[in-house]
């Protein structure tokens, strides 16, 4: 490692990509490899001060204009960037800037971090949500599962396996080495592709040698509830919305009659937490066909399994809705913050009385 670097704290590392985001202030002791390039700072610079300049708009036109290469190959010229000429306030006024900005968006900051709490708790409310409608519906006298994780349910509701309610199978993966069994006419759906939310276009598709060549590759009609059993989404869910295949790590659930797919749809992801404890495996837990179809799932006649469906549609739109706003505001108050940056640094207003602040030598009164 002696060709790594050291960086002490108040250095400024120039990363590959730096030229997007700006330049990084380390606050600790430590190394960084060749590819990386560290500033240490001479003469009358305020740290905090030039950790905000280098991280402002005009300082990242600047590295964007002297970058070297094309695509993932991009990097900074460190020759070009060392002739810059970087104008600076003397230093009382880089504190003072420096005091302002601090404060500024460390409050923005709070603000978003809140905004992205927000969202989760968004999220975290409608799968309750979804829980709720499809166990209990609001009845004043629920009765008594026997299931831990889902101790009650409406009085007036049967339970039942979910092998009962529907057909299961899964799919297979062709072999890859044979480009003969891909991109053909039949969607093929993979784990990745479920969302929670309808598969309407799938990514992958196989032809019709692969189902001659594989018996359990079979397509399966629209509407189909799909499980994702392993994998990176283990426990999410899909409702195919075009006719298609899945892989072996897809368990497919096909309506039989009494329960609708959009409606068990809704209960696996009310569900999905208390359903992957059960699950399988190490570190990532694996859900099995026989486990889809030992579970039990609490439903009422089909007139209000559509009534409960169309309120949970309802909720996902107004959740989605209130979710668009608090991402907007994110990408508002992250502008905001660039700008506000770009602005104190460069001049463009007396930072002593923004926002009906004084500040003096980097606190704000």
């Amino acid at each position: 490692m002696s060709n790594y670097k050291l960086v002490e704290p108040n250095d400024f590392v120039i990363g590959l990509r730096s030229f997007q985001h700006g330049i990084s202030h380390s606050t600790v002791r430590g190394i960084v490899s060749p590819a990386y390039t560290v500033l240490r700072q001479t003469g009358s610079l305020d740290p905090q001060f030039v950790k905000h300049y280098f991280r402002s708009i005009l300082l990242i036109s600047h590295l964007a204009n002297i970058t070297q290469g094309i695509r993932q190959g991009q990097a900074i010229d460190i020759e070009a960037f060392q002739n810059l000429s970087l104008p600076v306030p003397p230093l009382e006024e880089q504190r003072r800037i420096a005091g302002f900005l601090d404060a500024e968006t460390a409050r923005i900051d709070r603000i978003v971090a809140a905004s992205q709490r927000q969202s989760e708790l968004l999220n975290d409310r409608l799968v309750e949500s979804f829980r709720a409608l499809t166990t209990t519906a609001g009845s004043e006298r629920p009765v008594a599962t026997g299931i831990p994780w889902m101790p009650r349910m409406h009085h007036d509701w049967k339970l039942m396996k979910v092998g009962r309610y529907f057909k299961t199978s899964s799919g297979t993966t062709p072999r890859t080495s044979n480009p003969a069994y891909f991109d053909g006419n039949h969607f093929w759906v993979n784990t990745g592709d479920l969302r929670d939310a309808a598969v309407e276009s799938p990514k992958k598709t196989v032809t019709d040698l692969a189902l001659a060549d594989y018996p359990t590759l079979k397509v399966h009609q629209a509407g189909s509830l799909a499980v994702a059993m392993y994998g990176a989404t283990t426990g999410r869910v899909g409702i195919l919305g075009v006719p298609a295949c899945v892989n072996q790590a897809c368990c497919v659930l096909s309506e039989m009659g009494p329960v609708s797919s959009l409606y068990a749809f809704l209960w696996f992801r009310g569900h999905r937490e208390e359903i992957l404890r059960l699950a399988s495996g190490g570190g990532q837990p694996n859900i099995s066909q026989d486990l889809v179809r030992g579970l039990r799932i609490p439903a009422p006649s089909r007139v209000d399994q559509e009534v409960i469906v169309s309120r949970g549609n309802a909720l996902e739109s107004a959740t989605a809705r209130q979710r668009a706003l608090q991402v907007r505001r994110v990408s508002l108050l992250t502008e905001r913050r660039q700008a506000l940056i770009t602005a104190a640094v460069t001049g463009q207003f007396d930072v002593s009385t923004a926002s009906g602040r004084n500040v003096t030598d980097g606190v704000s009164a």
